[in-house]
């Protein structure tokens, strides 16, 4: 029997896996509180939080190379719920991915300046409420395209608009522009009785629910333009994780303090306690979204190649499970908390391009491109004059 230590998290961002802590992510507070977890506990919940780490991976991946041709199809064309603009796919640059480890560094400080100068209890009470109406609005589009399919032909599905403008004739500007239907309706009561769960009794069920959620749609709808953003992306992340974990104890501090369903989580004692248990083995869902964005580009390269294969999805999805049991590992070996994006990007970008190089398509790989809405926009608005 292996003693469980606690472990501190590593980040809201990007978290690696947290051993042993009580239901509020806490540590015990003496060594006799200390829970010493069995092996059979430790595994199950090793292997639980693996699963649900690639289950987000493989279905947003999937679900983002739809939501990619949506955007040549039109609105219109799309069958999976994508009537909205704020559905549609936001495509990040190399600016962006350059910008993004600088902008989570100062939103991680400037967190933990919050926790050392306000009550922790009141500002995770907004934070529950905050992410009560994020994850409601998350698991609602989540579960949307299974409810179609759910619901038979004769179901009477009326469609609805809300619709908010500014000003009149010539000078209307919309607002607020959304269109539902009734299937629509009924994903979001059910996403809210999950909601109301989560909020009044911060159950690790309706937390997973809800990080499971997030985490797909973030693989979905968050879309790298091209293998070299993607690169910057990770690469600056790989430094932002390494140096917030081991450099400083603003990470774990923040880590410890903050109640969000920004983590997945899995009981070890689940196997004594059945579904009261409450030591915790968990993984932040940066470390799911950051490669998977990255895994789901790679799988569009896949898709843009028309060869009816997917190796380079396949070969990053494997890096990612071989990276992120390499975290687990270190992480049980050490009793430390482990900056997983140390292991999870270079298995990630590693692995894809030897295969590139070994197939002879790397040049190939790196000059696959994504355009965005708006720049696919402005080319055809400028073919259009170059046509007149």
């Amino acid at each position: 029997m292996s003693e469980a230590e606690p472990i501190p998290a590593s980040a809201p961002e990007a978290a690696a896996v947290l051993n042993g802590t009580d239901s509020n992510g806490t540590e015990a507070l003496n060594a006799t509180a200390k829970f010493v977890a069995t092996p059979e506990g430790t595994a199950l919940a090793y292997g639980s939080l693996v699963l649900m780490a690639l289950l987000p991976i493989f279905f947003g991946a999937l679900r983002s190379v739809t939501c990619s041709k949506s955007k040549e199809l039109g609105d219109n064309d799309y069958d999976s719920g994508f009537r909205n603009s704020s559905d549609m796919p936001e495509t990040i640059t190399s600016r962006d991915a350059a910008r993004f480890p600088i902008i989570a560094s100062c939103t991680l400080f400037g967190l933990y300046l919050f926790f050392k100068v306000f009550s922790q209890e009141y500002i995770n009470l907004l934070l529950s409420v905050y992410f009560f109406g994020l994850g409601v609005l998350a698991l609602s589009h989540t579960m949307s395209p299974l409810m179609s399919r759910i619901f038979p032909e004769s179901f009477p599905n009326k469609q609805y608009q809300l619709l908010f403008t500014q000003g009149s004739g010539e000078s209307k500007e919309e607002i607020v522009n959304y269109e539902f239907d009734t299937k629509n309706l009924v994903c979001l009561l059910i996403s809210s009785v999950v909601g109301v769960w989560y909020l009044f009794k911060k159950h690790w069920i309706a937390n997973n629910l809800f990080g499971l959620a997030f985490a797909l749609n973030g693989v979905e709808l968050l879309h790298l333009n091209n293998v070299s953003t993607g690169c910057i992306l990770l690469g600056g992340l790989f430094v932002y994780d390494v140096f917030w974990v081991f450099g400083t104890n603003v990470m774990v501090t923040v880590a410890k303090s903050f109640e969000a369903p920004i983590k997945l989580v899995f009981p070890q004692d689940l196997l004594e306690k059945g579904l009261e248990a409450s030591n915790f083995a968990m993984l932040g869902l940066g470390d799911i979204v950051i490669p998977g964005i990255f895994i789901a580009l790679l799988l569009r390269f896949d898709v843009s190649l028309k060869k009816n294969s997917r190796t380079y999805f396949y070969s990053s999805f494997l890096a990612y499970i071989f990276g992120l049991g390499l975290t687990i590992f270190v992480m049980h070996t050490f009793k430390h908390a482990q900056p997983a994006l140390l292991y999870l990007v270079p298995a990630c970008v590693g692995f894809p391009v030897i295969v590139a190089l070994f197939k002879g398509e790397l040049t190939e790989m790196f000059r696959y491109e994504e355009t965005s809405p708006e720049e696919e926009g402005a080319k055809d608005d400028s073919s259009e004059k170059k046509d007149q």
